[in-house]
């Protein structure tokens, strides 16, 4: 059973590369544009800022580690208020008199009463201020938090990238599909509008009838208005691929692909296992639930005291004096332990234990929608592959019935009307193979989107 299926996957390969334009073995079209459309992409560009912002986040969450040093300044002017009384004369003039007379010398002179105001005039405090945390939880949990973002927005960037990649094949095969669908319906016309001039030349030389003719020309209009349609489909599809692109809408597009890489991936890709933990969606559901448990940390952090330092180098006096007097050095370590805060930190603990409970649930819940989602896209490709396989078999049916039909009519044997069933029968399995074919290759491109740690193209 299993040998017999690897051959029926090498039949479709076989398929696959000979209905596509083969290249060298360089670097295929549809590379370029994925390569294109990750530098250029709006939402990429979107997602890189706000991971350089993560890394200047971290960078800003460093520096609190190194001191700060700012330079103050206060000038305070006053009049009135509150005096204090110093009566120096009334104290000390009566002793300096009697210590003059023993002396006989004028040396202890007389003093007056002295009034000084508790609020200062024209008095200035200029400072330089240097501060360091010498002991502080937070600085090393926000630290954290800021590494774990920068890994988080990096992984955000990874998986937007590879639903981008699948969406840039997927609109480009959808592309390449609807150009095959309009050349496949052109020859189709060429034979239609070929069978309308045998039947006019039968009907002038009176062997023929006139409702074949009609008929003729109806299949020929039926083909028509399937061009319109699938030209239609066409322009839609480079419409989004070049919005996907971020270039001109109106850019034309590149058809030579290779689809030599994608189909010899195919079997690879029906028997490659699936490595969850390496997935970027999962990682980034585990980064989430270490940010919580950082933050969790950080909650109970609250708890502990804080120890900072600080140093003044500065000059202050009045009317604007600076002299060895003036100048001065303040050196200070604070220490600030919290002993209530209404409750706010036990139950921010809380909060933060039923984040990491609920982001852990996501993660199992993750585990099993990307099981199913890599089986199911698996699934789709193997069965994709049994019916190209099988639309294939159609197709050269199909072929070999409208050249039988084709020839009885010409030796007269069938009649018209069977050439115009056995043309559609033809047409459409062509068409049938062709979307069969894409389909192939865009259900191998979801089965690569499942795939960790790259970027397929």
């Amino acid at each position: 059973m299993i040998t017999r299926y690897i051959l029926k996957v090498f039949s479709v390969l076989l398929i696959l590369l000979v209905t596509q334009t083969e290249l060298s073995a360089q670097k295929n079209v549809l590379d370029n544009y994925i390569d294109s459309a990750i530098a250029n992409n709006i939402v990429v560009q979107q997602k890189n800022i706000s991971l350089e912002k993560a890394k200047i986040a971290f960078d800003i969450a460093k520096s609190y580690y190194l001191p700060t040093t700012s330079f103050l300044m206060d000038y305070q002017s006053a009049d009135g208020g509150r005096d204090i009384q110093l009566p120096l004369g009334d104290l000390l003039n009566g002793v300096y008199g009697t210590l003059n007379q023993l002396t006989s010398t004028n040396r202890f002179p007389q003093l007056a009463n002295q009034s000084i105001n508790f609020l200062p005039k024209n008095f200035y405090d200029a400072r330089i201020r240097t501060t360091l945390p010498l002991y502080n939880p937070d600085i090393k949990y926000n630290k954290q938090l800021a590494a774990q973002q920068v890994q988080l927005s990096k992984l955000e960037i990874a998986t937007y990238q590879k639903d981008l990649t699948r969406n840039i094949k997927e609109a480009y095969f959808n592309y390449l599909l609807a150009l095959q669908a309009i050349q496949i319906y052109k020859e189709s016309r060429l034979l239609a509008e070929e069978g309308r001039r045998t039947n006019q030349k039968l009907l002038d030389n009176g062997k023929g009838l006139p409702a074949y003719v009609i008929r003729s020309e109806s299949e020929i209009e039926n083909i028509n208005a399937d061009i319109s349609t699938a030209q239609q489909k066409a322009k839609n599809a480079a419409l989004y691929f070049n919005f996907l692109l971020n270039r001109n809408l109106s850019a034309t597009i590149d058809t030579n692909y290779n689809a030599q890489n994608i189909s010899s991936n195919v079997s690879s890709l029906l028997t490659q296992t699936q490595n969850l933990e390496e997935r970027e969606e999962l990682k980034s559901l585990e980064q989430v639930e270490m940010i919580n448990k950082t933050t969790l940390d950080m909650n109970k952090g609250a708890f502990y005291p804080r120890l900072n330092t600080y140093l003044d180098l500065g000059s202050q006096a009045q009317n604007w004096k600076m002299n060895n007097q003036s100048r001065y050095y303040f050196f200070g370590v604070q220490l600030s332990v919290p002993i209530y805060s209404g409750l706010r930190t036990k139950n921010k603990i809380k909060q933060a234990a039923l984040d990491i409970q609920n982001t852990q649930l996501n993660i199992t819940q993750a585990k099993q929608q990307l099981t199913m989602a890599d089986e199911a896209a698996k699934n789709e490709l193997s069965a994709a592959v049994q019916t190209l396989y099988a639309k294939q078999k159609q197709l050269d049916a199909a072929a070999t019935y409208q050249r039988l039909i084709d020839r009885g009519y010409r030796e007269g044997t069938n009649t018209f009307i069977e050439t115009i069933d056995a043309r559609n029968q033809f047409t459409q399995a062509r068409i049938a193979q062709k979307i069969q074919v894409f389909q192939v290759l865009i259900k191998a491109a979801n089965v690569e989107r499942n795939l960790p740690n790259t970027i397929q193209k």
